[in-house]
């Protein structure tokens, strides 16, 4: 399908100018482990099925119509695994997207694979030790996101904290 209705509105106010939007990928694995990666047709480049979130959807819903669209198959997701980002994606045509990411496991439950909306030109399962370089992966921490030990993964950097702040956990008082 391309961009939505709602971005291409967007888009009429304010030209190839930045834009936040949220997003969501999938993690699809087959039977002997190995990631789902779509090579999209915008770019060359390989990434997870996904896509934006539109007006009016939850996540997991825009998952599901994302994931559909572009692999032919029909998911459910089953976990929020990570959330990535921000992620800077400058199109050829100059469009500038910040894309804020959930990331969410998935199980295969129907369809066929298959490109249907002529957004993925080839779709490919991938051993994760033997992931593509690609700028719409660089961000995921596949280990974190795909152990899943330690609760959802998202990006944290200790420099975000003000400075002069305490950077062990606080005391409850009167502890």
């Amino acid at each position: 399908m391309g961009i939505s209705t709602y971005l291409a509105d967007l888009r009429r106010h304010v030209g190839t100018g930045l834009l936040l939007h949220p997003g969501v990928s999938a993690l699809v694995r087959d039977d002997g482990g190995r990631l789902l990666l779509e090579r999209r047709s915008d770019s060359g480049q390989w990434s997870l099925p996904g896509g934006a979130i539109d007006p009016g959807e939850a996540p997991a819903q825009a998952l599901v119509r994302e994931v559909h669209e572009e692999t032919g198959l029909v998911v459910r997701p089953v976990r929020l695994v990570g959330v990535v980002g921000p992620q800077l994606i400058v199109y050829p045509h100059g469009d500038r997207l910040e894309v804020t990411t959930s990331v969410f496991a998935c199980d295969v439950v129907g369809g066929e694979l298959v490109a249907l909306d002529g957004e993925s030109l080839e779709l490919r399962f991938v051993d994760v030790e033997h992931l593509p370089v690609s700028t719409f992966l660089a961000p995921y921490r596949f280990e974190a996101l795909l152990t899943g030990s330690s609760g959802a993964w998202f990006a944290w950097d200790e420099a975000w904290l003000p400075a002069g702040s305490a950077t062990e956990p606080a005391q409850p008082r009167g502890a």
